[in-house]
């Protein structure tokens, strides 16, 4: 009886430690997913906004264009050069003890970053589902 606890506990204590070890490489695999690569940078068109109040957008065409659509990310100008790899980042802010938000930015490897909008609305998409 003795030897059958035995093993019962060893048996529990090895499956413990390995489901341990797969929640870790979930929670690193999570921090990968935060930088997706999003093209190489082709152009970009500056706008405004129709809708009040108005704001100021540029619509960056990457490669990846069949897959993203044009990216629409807040500023007045694009200082991305053609050729530069970019991409797509989402950093958690939580400004209190509750709650928080994902923001969602387009850079490139000379951290020039531009914030996204929320919504892109050349695919019609949240830039959310993204990640």
């Amino acid at each position: 009886m003795k030897k059958l606890l035995f093993l019962a506990l060893i048996g529990l204590n090895i499956s413990c430690s390995l489901f341990r070890r797969l929640s870790e490489s979930e929670a690193e695999g999570s921090l990968v997913t935060t930088r997706k690569f999003a093209g190489v940078f082709i152009e970009y068109r500056y706008t405004v906004t129709e809708d009040l109040p108005k704001v100021d957008v540029v619509w960056i065409k990457t490669t990846l264009e069949n897959r993203y659509g044009k990216i629409c990310a807040l500023s007045k100008s694009c200082e991305f050069n053609p050729g530069d790899r970019l991409y797509l980042t989402r950093k958690f802010y939580s400004p209190g003890m509750t709650g928080g938000k994902w923001e969602y930015f387009i850079e490139n490897d000379s951290s020039i970053i531009y914030k996204l909008t929320e919504y892109q609305s050349d695919r019609k998409v949240f830039t959310e589902t993204w990640y």
